[in-house]
């Protein structure tokens, strides 16, 4: 990773008035409604952003977009990068990077997931606590890590528990249910065999997914406080494990979606 390429892409979204940003947020598959809360939106699409990857995934938009949602400025990630495209760890990363060098104190990140907890339920939500990266390789492995932050990043608290705390508080008040629970990131595309939901349970997770957990430790090399949220679009079951429709998933993330948005949007008037 260059220095130099990170200012030009920051120079570029500064130029298409990208100024200042308080918070940065990733949306994950099916969950790219909350842009149409954002007021006077500036959008600037990936393949015209110096160096920014391409989204390759048919279900994810590509597209950074900046504006305000109640009274904060944001700038939301519509589509992100995953191992199983062909990106590395800087690849996958590099979005954060840029959002960190524009100005962002705080990152959101949704996704959708699989629940391996059996007391959770397809359309339930789940605040991730802490994570079991199963991505065989971390963002922080290339030379010059140490211009970036520290090369050890601590990782005994990922998840900020401040905002943790202000989510679930939010999901109360408004009477929204959101479990609590660790994600284990695997690479993919593949869905997991019964035997790997099985060991999945078995190492503590309560719900598996193919993202986050890269942006989660860049967050942390960069000091920056991270709130997860997953959506849990299936439920991985190894003793009644049914063929997993794509489209099934999408439609469930898109029917839980507002209350995401709703719980983001309670968060970031309280920050």
């Amino acid at each position: 990773m260059i220095q130099s390429q990170l200012e030009e892409s920051v120079a570029y979204l500064k130029n298409k008035g990208f100024d200042k940003p308080e918070i940065g947020i990733v949306l994950g598959t099916g969950l790219g409604k909350l842009v149409d809360k954002i007021e006077d939106p500036v959008d600037a699409h990936y393949n015209h952003i110096p160096f920014f990857p391409l989204a390759t995934v048919e279900f994810h938009s590509g597209k950074l977009v900046y504006g305000s949602i109640s009274d904060k400025k944001v700038v939301v990630m519509q589509g992100r990068f995953h191992l199983y495209e062909g990106y590395d760890f800087l690849d996958i990363t590099y979005p954060i990077r840029v959002m960190h060098m524009l100005g962002i104190k705080k990152l959101f990140i949704s996704n959708a997931a699989g629940a391996i907890n059996l007391d959770f339920k397809k359309g339930d939500m789940m605040l991730i606590e802490d994570h079991i990266n199963l991505q065989g390789g971390s963002p922080l492995a290339f030379k010059n890590v140490g211009q970036f932050g520290e090369r050890f990043a601590d990782m005994s608290e990922p998840y900020d528990v401040d905002m943790r705390s202000k989510l679930m508080s939010i999901a109360k008040a408004n009477d929204i249910s959101v479990k609590t629970g660790v994600y284990a990131s695997v690479v993919g595309p593949q869905l997991e065999t019964k035997a790997e939901y099985r060991m999945l349970k078995i190492l503590g997770a309560d719900a598996v997914g193919m993202s986050t957990v890269p942006e989660v430790i860049v967050a942390n090399h960069l000091s920056l406080p991270v709130v997860a949220v997953s959506v849990l679009t299936d439920e991985c079951d190894p003793n009644d494990l049914k063929p997993v429709d794509i489209g099934e998933i999408i439609a469930i993330a898109e029917k839980t979606e507002p209350k995401m948005v709703k719980l983001f949007q309670e968060l970031i008037k309280q920050l």
